[in-house]
């Protein structure tokens, strides 16, 4: 791929890498274990009752000295029981897991057996998968048609979305190593839009770089052809559907979870008390003292 310095925009100059190299971004893989049981994830009621009293602890310890109070084990479990949540609320934030995520049929059997109604039809979720799933295979037009059957407003409405995928595409065609048809694309299809967009006309520099390098591994930006890559533009696509469908795009379960480790990490630095250090089985553990 080193040949091609032909500018992507028809010039004789090589394509200009962005001055800030971009990280690669982190994503978070989500498996449900085939054999889950409902209680176990209802297991969250400790979790949810310790970030409860997590933040009246917080705040009621305001106004003591500087010096850690400690707080056995006894006295926390005792006050943990005094915290209630309601098992109906615990239900809402699986399902709203489960269809987030997109575990169809793990939804409709919780469904069945908690009596929860899903905010949004299971057979939505099934076109979504689909759509996601093409995507992350790297079959990006199948994708834009999938979702174009679900909602043609998605795409419309959203330049910055449709222009990834876009960028998705010619990453494609640039790893199967189709590179006349690579220009041919970026010149046609993406170099229009990044005139009337400077970050895309950034993101598009950044791609193009791609066919200046023989070996990728030596190019700044070859983390665009690792898988991340597609799953960060799935995610994107994933999110676009399920607010088009008025719907949280990310699931609650994590948010609640960052704002319990948020405020244990507060309450740390007034006093010691029994921590949930491993999110996964939610065990107390004794206070350091």
């Amino acid at each position: 791929m080193g040949a091609y310095h032909e500018d992507w925009r028809g010039s004789s100059r090589s394509p200009t890498p962005a001055l800030s190299e971009t990280h690669r971004p982190l994503h978070r893989h989500r498996l449900l274990p085939q054999n889950h049981r409902w209680d176990q994830l209802r297991g969250g009621d400790l979790v949810m009752s310790h970030f409860y009293y997590l933040l009246g602890r917080f705040t009621s310890i305001e106004t003591l000295p500087m010096s850690k109070k400690v707080i056995t084990r006894e006295e926390w479990e005792r006050k943990l029981k005094d915290v209630k949540i309601r098992k109906e609320d615990m239900n809402k934030l699986v399902m709203n897991f489960l269809v987030t995520e997109g575990y169809v049929e793990a939804a409709e059997k919780f469904r069945i057996e908690s009596g929860t109604e899903p905010d949004i039809d299971l057979a939505t979720i099934t076109d979504r998968m689909a759509v996601k799933k093409a995507l992350q295979s790297g079959n990006v037009l199948d994708a834009i048609e999938k979702v174009n059957d679900l909602n043609p407003t998605i795409l419309d409405t959203n330049p910055q979305l449709y222009f990834h995928l876009q960028q998705q595409r010619l990453i494609e065609l640039i790893r199967s190593g189709k590179i006349e048809e690579a220009l041919e694309f970026a010149q046609e299809e993406l170099a229009p839009r990044g005139e009337e967009n400077q970050s895309f006309l950034e993101e598009l520099e950044r791609t193009v770089a791609l066919l200046a390098f023989e070996d990728v591994k030596n190019c700044p930006y070859g983390e665009l052809l690792d898988v991340s890559q597609r799953l960060k533009t799935a995610s994107e696509l994933n999110a676009a559907i399920l607010t088009s469908q008025s719907h949280e795009k990310d699931p609650k379960l994590p948010s609640l979870l960052k704002m319990l480790i948020w405020a244990q990490n507060q309450l740390d630095e007034k006093a010691a008390y029994p921590r949930i250090n491993n999110l996964t089985t939610a065990a107390l553990e004794d206070p350091a003292v």
